[in-house]
């Protein structure tokens, strides 16, 4: 049940967000294999002010198009997002003219049991959705150690 983010400047049409979204989600669906109706896109159109980049970052000119895209999601290997990222960046192009230059991608893992959603059933074991055909083949993750509140600085 991937969840995906993306910030772009204010001022596009709901026709641009909705080609976005489909090249977003078709690249979720051949690469992640995740079915066809788990579709969960939230935009953010943000003013000029608050939507802070260099012109030029890594010698790649931006522009006033820039996207930035969170990924959320359960454990995939470092291939599988490498051709995510692959796909999202010509699906976008594809269906949406966006350049390659103008994709910030930033995927977000996330623990199985973090998931939940009402009539859905998550499997514990794995944390997919039932009906999910293709899983990743990947070791468990070791439990992250407890987290304990940091100390104040004396002083404070």
């Amino acid at each position: 049940m991937p969840l995906i983010t993306v910030s772009l400047r204010q001022g596009t049409t709901p026709q641009y967000r909705r080609l976005v979204s489909e090249a977003l989600h078709k690249s979720m669906v051949d690469v992640l294999k995740i079915p066809q109706d788990d579709q969960f896109h939230v935009f953010h159109e943000v003013t000029d002010d608050n939507f802070v980049m260099q012109p030029v970052v890594f010698g790649l000119r931006r522009t006033s198009r820039t996207l930035f895209v969170q990924l959320s999601f359960n454990r995939r290997g470092a291939e599988q997002k490498a051709e995510l990222f692959r796909a999202i960046v010509a699906n976008l192009k594809l269906y949406a003219d966006v350049p390659e230059e103008d994709v910030m991608l930033v995927a977000f893992e996330t623990a199985r049991e973090n998931w939940w959603a009402a009539g859905r059933v998550v499997d514990p074991a794995t944390g997919y959705d039932e009906r999910m055909t293709h899983l990743p083949d990947l070791p468990d993750l070791p439990d992250l150690p407890e987290v304990h509140e940091v100390p104040e600085e004396p002083g404070r």
